[in-house]
């Protein structure tokens, strides 16, 4: 399975951005690299967040996007497909992994700042665990969209890409390629 055969989005709950400026960053880059398509956030609109976003795909390629969404209940409402809620309560993803595959519905992937409403545990089609231990939500997602690719994601190319890693055993490399306007 590749990111192409499933259609993942991110909902990050609860950005503020006084607090969670680096670690909401970080969680999109992951969803970018790991293979979501595109990412919703609540909480406190952030325009340095979404610029930060704009920049980084502009540079480094792909066509992900990030959005302001005023609510969780309004996203969820929109959403046509499951929603698997990432949270250290849930199920271990290790055994559901294969059902959430299995699954050909696009999947809204939510993943909590503060704290996160009892309503999204029972809104959501599966309550996942990476682990039962605190840790944070940015390695639980890189690990969850990792199981759930099955690794295909570590292949991916991003189109469009100004800069890009030239693999090497020392040092670092990279290309960059001329953009025409």
């Amino acid at each position: 399975m590749t990111e192409k055969d499933q259609e993942v989005v991110v909902l990050r709950l609860g950005h503020r951005p006084s607090r969670d400026k680096r670690v909401s960053t970080h969680l999109l880059l992951a969803a970018r690299t790991f293979g979501a398509k595109n990412a919703y956030y609540t909480g406190t609109q952030d325009p340095f967040l979404e610029e930060s976003i704009r920049k980084i795909t502009a540079d480094w390629g792909g066509d992900f996007t990030l959005e302001y969404a005023g609510g969780w209940k309004n996203v969820f409402a929109d959403w046509k497909g499951k929603i698997v809620h990432l949270t250290m309560y849930g199920l271990p993803y290790q055994d559901v992994v294969d059902d959430i595959r299995s699954d050909p519905s696009p999947k809204l992937v939510v993943v909590g700042g503060a704290k996160v409403p009892g309503e999204v545990y029972g809104a959501a089609d599966w309550n996942v665990a990476v682990t039962g231990q605190p840790h944070s939500e940015v390695s639980a997602l890189a690990l969850f969209l990792h199981e759930l690719y099955q690794g295909s994601e570590l292949k991916r190319e991003f189109s469009g890409a100004r800069l890009t890693v030239v693999p090497q055993a020392n040092g670092k490399k990279l290309k960059t390629a001329s953009r025409r306007v």
